[in-house]
């Protein structure tokens, strides 16, 4: 009997990768925006004389106002599309990082900083709706691990760049410059952005390709803000981001001061320890999102090659449970690096499920009521570290709440949502 199954199609092109590359370097610069002053941390408690509760109080703000700019912008980016969205918010984020380097007290950081998460808020929003736009089914999850290893690789360039600078020509410096990058990468994305269809350089085969395994949805008219609310793939992601983006924010704003506090480093050493972790949550990333990919081109369902992914990170995530107790500086570069690797596996296929359950002319509202509650999470873990900081002086308490966090998470999505299917997640 003949096989009638149609010859798969081939992709005749690759705009879309180049696409893919400028969601990557603005993740890139997003994430570098947001890490200097957690590499600054220790410099700038010294010199401007924050308490443990101050720094806590302006993480809470920058916080604060991602939660509040991702509400926002999700409906906004949905309607005028990734292209304005984007340079309108990148835009405001790299104004309000240079901003820093003009303010002195606790007060004046925390409104540097709540400007910078509202501009910051739109970043992934943005950029999952235009992989949704850009890419097919089967290669989503491979396209957002590669953007949000971007956040990685500026995790990577900040402790080299910006001790450098700050040791060269100060703290403000490292703020001014850093924050100019954005305007460098806005130039490049409204000189080649275009939707595919509309894209000069992007060929009716490449075309093709994109569309050949999307839903037909291209004309669906946006699900209403508030009927998201009733859907429970709307409450699977909140709650997930919920429980596990506080950890990576962990790493964010608190991870060199951890080694600083106990490790003795500084800053010009806890450079290196900070590369090794976020090198290592490059390959996560990465590979987390191919995991799921080639599980599905595989034979895998969809259902199943994303839940495998993310039980693999949730696993992976349970020994920083002992990131505290270990004496050796490598140990624990070693056991936060896997945390590190793991949460960015779990993130890229996270993301992946919005568009699996949910219509393209509604993913950028999802990852934004999402990307809020997961702002939320990170607004009480600014307030629980600065507290425990001040009064128990150990990140135990912390690290004993994270290594549980994803398996929890895990259990939660996959009762609300056992199928991802967009009339199951309905």
């Amino acid at each position: 009997m003949t096989d009638q199954r149609p010859a798969p199609l081939k992709a005749g092109g690759n705009i879309r990768w180049v696409i893919c590359a400028l969601l990557f370097f603005a993740t890139t610069i997003n994430y570098i925006d947001r890490q200097v002053i957690g590499i600054l941390k220790p410099t700038l408690q010294s010199e401007l004389g924050w308490s443990e509760i101050d720094y806590g109080t302006i993480v809470f703000w920058f916080q604060a106002a991602y939660a509040i700019g991702l509400l926002a912008c999700g409906p906004i980016i949905d309607k005028v599309g990734s292209k304005l969205g984007y340079a309108a918010a990148i835009t405001l984020w790299s104004v309000a990082a240079m901003v820093h380097a003009l303010v002195r007290s606790p007060g004046g950081f925390a409104m540097a900083r709540f400007a910078l998460g509202l501009g910051e808020s739109a970043n992934f929003p943005a950029a999952i709706k235009s992989v949704a736009e850009w890419f097919p089914k089967k290669e989503r999850a491979l396209a957002a691990g590669i953007l949000n290893a971007g956040a990685n690789v500026g995790a990577i360039a900040t402790p080299i760049v910006v001790p450098m600078i700050a040791l060269s020509y100060g703290w403000q410096a490292a703020f001014l410059i850093t924050g100019a990058l954005g305007f460098l990468w806005l130039a490049a994305w409204l000189l080649f952005y275009r939707a595919p269809a509309q894209h000069p350089r992007v060929g009716a085969q490449e075309l093709a390709y994109i569309a050949a395994d999307q839903d037909n949805d291209a004309g669906t008219e946006p699900i209403r803000w508030s009927q998201l609310f009733r859907r429970r793939a709307t409450w699977a992601f909140v709650i997930a981001k919920f429980l596990t983006d506080p950890v990576w924010y962990l790493f964010l704003f608190w991870l060199p001061d951890f080694f600083a506090k106990r490790h003795g480093l500084d800053l010009k050493t806890f450079g290196p320890p900070l590369i090794a972790v976020y090198l290592l949550a490059d390959v996560g990333s990465i590979g987390g999102g191919w995991l799921s990919s080639a599980l599905i081109k595989r034979g895998f369902s969809v259902n199943a090659g994303r839940k495998l992914a993310l039980l693999v990170s949730a696993i992976l995530v349970t020994p920083i449970v002992f990131a505290s107790s270990v004496s050796s500086l490598t140990a624990a570069v070693a056991i936060i690096g896997l945390a590190a690797a793991a949460h960015q596996g779990w993130s890229s296929n996270l993301y992946t499920m919005v568009s699996d359950t949910f219509p393209r002319t509604s993913i950028a509202s999802v990852m934004g009521i999402g990307g809020a509650a997961g702002a939320i999470g990170g607004m009480i873990m600014a307030k629980y570290v600065g507290q425990v900081l001040e009064t128990v002086g150990t990140y135990v308490p912390v690290f004993l709440w994270a290594g549980s966090a994803y398996l929890i998470a895990l259990l939660l999505v996959h009762l609300l949502v056992p199928r991802l299917d967009r009339k199951i997640a309905s």
